[in-house]
C-alpha cells in the first residue's frame, strides 16, 4: 500500500495573500493531484498544520481548502487523515478547540475520524501507525503513554524535536528528546519546514516555498509505502524566492533587454548588484521586471569590498530576516541568547500573518 505524505501546507500564509494562495494552486494542480491520479494512490496523511493562522481563516482561503483540497481528494476517493498541528489549534497548551473540527465537523456534533486531536493507532493495509498530533501542556500525559504502550513501528505526527534544523541555519533548541521515538523504526513528522532526518526521525518538510529562509531549499511532498517502508520524495519544481544577480560591465544594453524576464512572474525577487556603471541600463531592467508582474521586488546593493567577495558572501549577505535576525542575537555579548532568539522568531511568524496582501 502506498500513502501520500504531506505537511505544513499553510493556507491563508503570508497574511492571505492571494499571490501565495495561487503559488501553492499551481503546485496541487500540476505536481501534487496529476501524480495522485497517475499513480493510483488512494490514501493521504496530512501531519499537521492545514492552516496558517490559528485564531481565525479567510473565507476566501477556507473557500479554496475545502474546493481544491479537501473535496478533491474525497472526489478522487482518497482515504484522507490528518493530524492536528499546533497552527491548526487556537489554544497553545490544549488540541480540544482546532480549526478542523471546527470546519468539518459532522451535522451531528461528532469529530470525524479522520481527524486526530489525540494520538490514536490506525491500520493501514495490514501495518499500524500512531498518528501523534501536537504535544502540549495538556496532552503530553496522554501522548507519552501512548508512545510507551503502542506496538506500532512506525510512528507518524506533528513534532517538535530537540537538535533539528527548523530552517537553513537554525536549530531546534525546544520540544522533546529525540531519544523518546527511539524505539520506532520511523517517525515522520511535519511542522519544521526543512527537510532532514537522524535515521529515526524524519522531517518530511513543507510542500512550497513561503519565506526567504526556504530560498533554494527542496520542497515537495512524500509517498510511503507500507510493505517496503521506503519513502519517496516528489519534489515541487515551483520558486516563490528568486534572486537576479546583475552585473553590466560584460554586458551591453540589448543583452540585458533582450532577456526572457517573464520566469519571475508572480514571485519575490532579490536583484543584487555586483557591478553596476550604468544607472539607465539598471533602471530598464527594473522596468523589465516589474512588466513581467513581479509580486515584489527587493535591490541588495552597495557591498563593501564587493570585489574580494565569493558567491557565498554575497548571498549570505543577501539573508532572509530571520537569519540577519539571529546572527545579530548571537553577535550579542548577553545570556540567554537561544531564548532571545526564539522570541525574536516568534514575533517575526506573528508579523507575517498581518502582512498586506
Amino acid at each position: 500500500m502506498k500513502i501520500a505524505l504531506i505537511n505544513d501546507t499553510h493556507w491563508g500564509a503570508r497574511g492571505d495573500s492571494l499571490t501565495f494562495l495561487n503559488y501553492f494552486r499551481k503546485f496541487y494542480d500540476n505536481i501534487f493531484f496529476p501524480y495522485l491520479e497517475k499513480h493510483n494512490i488512494k490514501t493521504l496523511i496530512h501531519l499537521g498544520d492545514v492552516v496558517d493562522r490559528r485564531k481565525f481563516i479567510n473565507f476566501k482561503i477556507l473557500n479554496d481548502l475545502r474546493t481544491n483540497f479537501i473535496e478533491r481528494l474525497w472526489k478522487l476517493g482518497v482515504d484522507t487523515h490528518i493530524i492536528i498541528g499546533n497552527h491548526d489549534t487556537f489554544h497553545k497548551n490544549t488540541n480540544e478547540l482546532n480549526s478542523l473540527q471546527e470546519i468539518f465537523t459532522s451535522h451531528e456534533g461528532k469529530v470525524e475520524p479522520w481527524m486526530y486531536p489525540s494520538p490514536k493507532e490506525v491500520d493501514f493495509g495490514g501495518l499500524g501507525i500512531l498518528m501523534m498530533p501536537w504535544i502540549n501542556e495538556d496532552n503530553y500525559g496522554e501522548c507519552m503513554r501512548a508512545i510507551t504502550n503502542t506496538q506500532c513501528q512506525i510512528l507518524m505526527g506533528h513534532l517538535e524535536v530537540k537538535g533539528f534544523e527548523q530552517h537553513i541555519g537554525s536549530w531546534s533548541h525546544d520540544g522533546v528528546e529525540a531519544k523518546v521515538f527511539d524505539k520506532f523504526d520511523m517517525a515522520m513528522s511535519g511542522h519544521f519546514h526543512h527537510k532532514s532526518n537522524n535515521g529515526t526521525i524524519y522531517y518530511l518538510g513543507n510542500p512550497y516555498e513561503i519565506t526567504w529562509s526556504d530560498y533554494k531549499d527542496p520542497r515537495g511532498f512524500h509517498i510511503f509505502d507500507t510493505e517496503t517502508r521506503e519513502l519517496e520524495f516528489i519534489q515541487n519544481p515551483y520558486r516563490m524566492f528568486r534572486k537576479l544577480y546583475y552585473d553590466d560591465s560584460e554586458e551591453t544594453f540589448e543583452s540585458l533587454t533582450e532577456k526572457d524576464y517573464s520566469e519571475y512572474e508572480n514571485t519575490h525577487v532579490k536583484v543584487v548588484i555586483q557591478k553596476k556603471t550604468n544607472p539607465f541600463w539598471f533602471d530598464t531592467v527594473l522596468d523589465k521586471l516589474y512588466t513581467a508582474n513581479v509580486a515584489n521586488l527587493v535591490v541588495v546593493e552597495n557591498f563593501s569590498d564587493l570585489e574580494f567577495m565569493e558567491d557565498d558572501e554575497i548571498i549570505d549577505e543577501a539573508q532572509d530576516t530571520l537569519t540577519i535576525l539571529s546572527k545579530y542575537v548571537d553577535s550579542l555579548n548577553i545570556e540567554k541568547k537561544v531564548e532571545l532568539n526564539m522570541l525574536m522568531t516568534n514575533l517575526y511568524n506573528e508579523a507575517l500573518t498581518v502582512e498586506a496582501v
